[in-house]
């Protein structure tokens, strides 16, 4: 009798709808996001499920509020998620992808980061 659903092979949907420790790669829920304040233009690193009130390091007005889960935007303010991936050379590279590979890494996009340096974030 074969199988229902491809256990190697899940679709993306079925593993964002998953736990984040049940996935096939433990991948979390979190990134971090460059949000830009639409006063003075300066651009604040967010993290996406912040717990407390994020301010503008320009001109102090509120980017995000948290809530339950995720933070929620301010009004008129834009997001950009930051990921980088771990190329097959072991460097590091800019993306803005965060299903398609199973190793990714928070940081600047196109930061010359060398694998061993990235690793070490995870001890």
């Amino acid at each position: 009798m074969p199988l229902a659903k491809d256990l190697l092979h899940p679709s993306l949907d079925r593993e964002k709808k998953q736990h984040k420790k049940k996935r096939l790669v433990q991948s979390p829920n979190s990134y971090f996001m460059d949000v830009k304040c639409p006063g003075c233009y300066k651009i604040t690193t967010v993290f996406s499920h912040a717990q407390t009130v994020v301010l503008c390091v320009g001109c102090s007005t509120v980017l995000c509020q948290p809530t339950g889960g995720k933070a929620r935007l301010t009004e008129g303010k834009r997001g950009r998620p930051l990921a980088v991936e771990l190329c097959s050379s072991g460097y590091v590279s800019g993306s803005q992808t965060f299903w398609r590979r199973p190793l990714t890494v928070l940081l600047w996009p196109g930061h010359p980061t060398h694998w061993h340096s990235v690793n070490a974030l995870f001890i």
